[in-house]
This record gives C-alpha cells, structure tokens and sequence, in this order.
C-alpha cells in the first residue's frame, strides 16, 4: 500500500514531464510519458526508485531493465546508456531520484560498521558491482513514503529532510544493495574514491600506473580489484566516462571540439575513431541526433 501512496503523491505533485525538487537536498521526483532510447550518460551515487513504468541502463553492453519491483542504488559513478524506452502516457514513469551525499553516506556506513563491533568486508571476499537492483522491502519503503511526505511541507522538510533522508540511506545499507554501499562508502572505499578523484580530472592524462599508486595497489591487485567493482578494465573504464561526459556536454550544446578538449582528448581524430566505434555515429551525426537525457 505505501508504494501506492508514493505514486499518488507523485501523480498529484507532477502533471508534466520532468523533475521536480522536492526541498530535500538531492531528492527529487520524476514523470516520463515519452519513449527515450537508451544514450550516453553518466551516472553518479544515485538511487532511483520507480513506482510506476521501467528504465533501463546498458553497463559494459549488458542491459539491465528495472521497474517498480526492484530499485537500483549506483554507488560510484559510472559511464552508462539510460532511456526509458517503454515509456508512454497509458504507462508513465514515474519515480523518486535521490542524490547519495557523499558525508552522509559515508557517516552513517562508518557508524554502522562501527555498531556491528567489525567492518562487514573484513573476510576478504569479492568486491560487490557498483551498480545494483534491489528489491522493495517493507523499511527502504516506508522510509521512502516518510521522505516523499514532506513535499509541499516546507518548514517539515526544513526540520525533518535531512533526518528522514538518513531513513532512507539507512535502508539502502541494509537492503541487497547494501554491500555494494558500503564498499563504496563505508571503511575500504579505494576504489570508489578513486573514481571520483577520476571524475574530476578527466582533461588530464591518466595511466593504470598512476591510478594503482593512487589507492596504494600493485598493478595487478588494482585491475583485478577495479573490474570486479566496475565489471570493466581501468582504462576501459576512463575512456566510458570521457565518451559518455563528451556526449552529454555535446547534447547540451557543445562543439565536438570543445568536448574533446573538455575530457582530456588531445586529438580530435582519436576522439571521433573511438567515439564512432563505442556509438556507431561520428561525434557530428550523434550531436544532431542527440535526444534529451531521460529524468531519472
């Protein structure tokens, strides 16, 4: 019944498409009623949970479609293909999108790690994907509901947003994609701290060397380590961000010059060889083409 109300307050909150701020830092909610197919994008920590419709994400070439049975937590950022291809007005999407804060995640994994008297990864088993799908339980979904409440409430989400926001992380954590939160979180975050430090210096040169030494890993215990994280090769990786990040700032009205340059390519004609060969368009044809990013 609680996902209901979730979409009833969504239906009476949204009568276009879009995102709507919900006055809650980084929580907000979403309406598609248009087919998108899937695109270059770039997901950063988000959660998103749908109540109504599907989306899909295409990772590494392997497509991974979800809908009101499963939410999906993408604890570090990762170079995706996102659309909501089944999207239409008898069958909308609709959905929260809540940004995971970086302090606030990562205080509450520590306190939990803390308060279970050992850190939860310490036998040394695989790393848990950075992308999951879990299914609703009765605390994500009420915590959910609790959240999603205090819209239209200004001085409740003033008072409460943050607390009932912690609700909501706390379920995560708790849930089937907990593992993959607290890695990318909680004690033991190498990898995800990496990537963000990544994230923010796509227009400078990046080696697998330089990457390893930056989390105090051998070469061949960071590869094996970051594409069990990931499911793809360090450098694999970069360059999904940099074509993805390139492809998002062209949409948004950019020059292929200015991306290239923008994401660390130093030549424009490698940047139009790899990104033909990751899109099947030159950068040119896909800038044209190009359709909005899906809310979401």
């Amino acid at each position: 019944m609680s996902k209901q109300q979730i979409r009833q307050l969504i239906e009476a909150k949204m009568h276009e498409d879009g995102l709507v701020d919900t006055g809650v830092n980084g929580v907000q909610l979403f309406r598609v009623t248009e087919p998108v197919r899937c695109t270059p994008a770039v997901y950063e920590p988000t959660l998103v949970a749908i109540v109504s419709g599907t989306k899909e994400a295409i990772i590494d070439g392997t497509s991974h479609v979800y809908d009101s049975s499963q939410y999906m937590c993408c604890a570090i950022s990762m170079p995706v293909e996102a659309g909501t291809p089944m999207a239409s007005p008898d069958n909308p999407l609709l959905g929260v999108q809540i940004a995971l804060d970086p302090r606030l995640m990562t205080e509450l994994a520590i306190e939990m790690e803390n308060a279970a008297g050992a850190i939860r990864e310490s036998q040394g088993g695989p790393l848990p994907k950075g992308f999951a799908l879990a299914h609703w339980d009765d605390d994500f979904t009420e915590a959910l509901l609790r959240l999603v409440q205090l819209v239209d409430l200004p001085t409740e989400t003033a008072v409460l947003g943050e607390g009932r926001l912690r609700e909501v992380y706390y379920a995560l954590l708790n849930s089937e994609a907990g593992a993959a939160a607290r890695r990318a979180f909680g004690v033991g975050n190498e990898i995800a701290r990496l990537i963000e430090h990544v994230s923010a210096h796509l227009n400078e040169e990046i080696t697998i060397e330089d990457m390893a030494a930056h989390v105090g890993m051998s070469r061949a215990v960071f590869h094996r380590k970051f594409k069990e994280a990931t499911t793809m090769s360090p450098l694999q990786f970069v360059k999904g961000i940099r074509l993805n990040n390139a492809a998002m700032k062209m949409a948004g009205g950019m020059t292929v010059h200015e991306a290239a340059m923008d994401v660390g390519y130093a030549s424009p004609s490698q940047f139009s060889r790899e990104f033909k060969r990751a899109y099947g368009q030159s950068p040119k044809q896909w800038s044209t083409s190009a359709q909005p990013l899906p809310a979401g």
